[in-house]
């Protein structure tokens, strides 16, 4: 095997690993950045609990078999959503 074909899958095996190397997607709030997933998700809880609030005035909350498992997944489902809006 030569050394340039040894480079080449040297280059091959780490590219992988350059792609995340650009800016974070961060705010600055009062001079400490925060992740912007971390904003997406706590905006996800607050639509969860909004539905929450929203299904209990109407009684359907008890419709809900595993809310246990629903809430999680539209706090997910809302977040994802939010981030694929605002930074994709």
């Amino acid at each position: 095997m030569n050394r340039l074909h040894r480079l080449s899958i040297l280059f091959a095996i780490s590219a992988p690993g350059f792609v995340g190397c650009k800016r974070a997607p961060t705010f600055n709030i009062l001079g400490s950045f925060f992740p912007s997933w971390l904003i997406c998700l706590f905006i996800g809880i607050i639509v969860a609990a909004i539905a929450n609030r929203i299904l209990a005035r109407f009684s359907l909350d008890k419709e809900i078999l595993w809310p246990v498992l629903v809430y999680p997944c539209l706090t997910l489902l809302s977040a994802c959503t939010i981030w694929l809006i605002f930074f994709s």
